[in-house]
């Protein structure tokens, strides 16, 4: 996933164009990132397009480029029932055909709706936009909840900033967990939502300002004692709350209990020391955290779909980017 192409049109958003921008654009191999060669791609590159709030793209390619790139990017439009012309919802319909993954951003589900692709799969948009999108495609499965869903290589992903965490995702998935998390820190952004993250709260989020700042200091120290035996009470006694104000507190902030999100941030430590150690699995899910090795074994392959032995010689495997040294750190 080097060759990323950027499907631009008249009425983009701005945001989404500059959030994909910001993640594939700059060269940041000094840190451990692969090289990508990022596009915008048109139906008229010769052509400048106007984006909502007086600001205009230039565009570097035509859609054919759609038929070289790894990964197609598409931004919302600002006005979702704007159509999409035929060559663009062409070249979207190729590029999935030939199992390239195609990512919509926000009210760009409309777009691979329009195209057919999102007919009986899974798809996620702003939820201020979920009615108007079942309604004008009856055919998608449309959800209500989480950050972003992907069904049969087509990603869609909630409103504005969820956007910013799908392509995160993207470049996790392709490329591991440091060059997501690098790219995160570069970009002052937390690289740890998951899809299933609540895409609004049904409880509001703790109004002191102290309540908040106890939550994020127990996750910070979390991260830092991972390889503990943890547990919610723990963490609680760290807050200074009961566990079970802890736990209804901590779920209204992120979105996720504490017991999923220990395991999922267990789960990236695992794959970064899987990627740049050399320590064996046993050693691997000890530091972790998991409390045993079937235990880890059992979560990983679960999420990933691989064997901790399988996803280390995958990661071994992949194309040199110029930061593969391994280590025993």
């Amino acid at each position: 996933m080097h060759r990323v192409a950027i499907v631009a049109q008249p009425g983009i958003r701005a945001f989404d164009l500059a959030v994909i921008t910001e993640v594939w654009g700059p060269d940041r191999s000094r840190v451990g990132v692969p090289p990508f060669e990022l596009r915008r791609c048109a139906l008229d590159p010769g052509a400048a397009i106007s984006l909502p709030g007086g600001l205009t793209l230039a565009p570097d390619r035509g859609l054919d480029w759609l038929d070289e790139a790894d990964l197609v990017v598409v931004p919302a439009l600002a006005e979702p029932s704007d159509p999409t012309p035929e060559p663009v919802l062409a070249a979207l319909r190729r590029a999935h055909a030939r199992g390239v993954p195609v990512a919509a951003l926000c009210a760009g589900a409309f777009v691979l709706a329009e195209a057919g692709l999102l007919d009986g799969r899974r798809a996620v948009t702003h939820w201020w936009l979920v009615p108007q999108l079942a309604a004008r495609h009856p055919g998608v499965l449309v959800e209500e909840a989480p950050l972003f869903v992907e069904d049969d290589g087509l990603w869609t992903s909630a409103g504005v900033a969820s956007g910013i965490d799908l392509c995160l995702h993207l470049v996790r998935e392709a490329h591991g967990a440091e060059a997501a998390a690098a790219i995160a820190r570069s970009m002052v952004t937390g690289p740890f939502r998951s899809g299933d993250h609540a895409q609004y709260l049904d409880r509001p989020v703790p109004a002191a300002d102290r309540t908040a700042e106890a939550l994020a200091a127990v996750r910070q120290q979390a991260l830092r004692r991972l390889q503990e035996p943890l547990d919610v009470a723990t963490l609680a006694g760290w807050a200074g709350m009961s566990p079970r104000s802890f736990a209804r507190h901590f779920t209204a902030s992120t979105g996720t209990t504490p017991h999923k999100w220990l395991l999922s941030r267990r789960l990236d430590e695992a794959r970064r020391l899987l990627e740049r150690t050399d320590h064996p699995v046993p050693e691997v899910a000890r530091r972790a955290g998991f409390a045993s090795e079937v235990t880890f074994r059992q979560h990983f392959g679960s999420a990933f779909g691989l064997s901790p032995r399988a996803y280390r010689t995958a990661a071994a495997n992949a194309p040199d980017t110029g930061d593969s040294v391994r280590n025993g750190s």
